[in-house]
């Protein structure tokens, strides 16, 4: 039972970690870009990106961590945190003065994190 928890806490933090250093990525690129992109373009854009670092997590971390019919759990539920972890991101953000991205928006953050999961969900051993 202790082993499924680990197994579970650390799919979530390879998701939420990833999601972190893409997050930082983009404020850094941010810069250069005010005018912000259409909507759907940036959802496609995140998706996109979502999937790439689905990939190179396959080369760090090969085999799924969480085993079985948790991984269909896994596959629903670690977006919709990660996306909520976005959210509440965002929302601190803003408070502090500083520029929100639209990653640091629920939508995006969900649709990143989805993305990432279903490439590691179809390509984990």
């Amino acid at each position: 039972m202790i082993e499924f928890v680990f197994e579970v806490v650390g799919e979530l933090l390879l998701q939420i970690a990833v999601e972190v250093l893409v997050e930082l990525g983009f404020h850094s690129l941010a810069e250069p870009f005010r005018r912000p992109p259409n909507p759907w373009i940036a959802a496609f854009g995140y998706t996109i990106f979502g999937m790439i670092a689905g990939g190179i997590s396959l080369f760090l971390f090969p085999s799924y961590l969480v085993e079985g019919a948790w991984k269909t759990v896994n596959l629903v539920v670690t977006p919709v945190v990660v996306g909520v972890l976005m959210c509440v991101l965002g929302w601190w953000r803003s408070k502090r003065g500083e520029e929100v991205l639209r990653i640091d928006r629920f939508t995006y953050g969900y649709l990143f994190a989805l993305s990432f999961a279903l490439i590691r969900f179809w390509f984990a051993k």
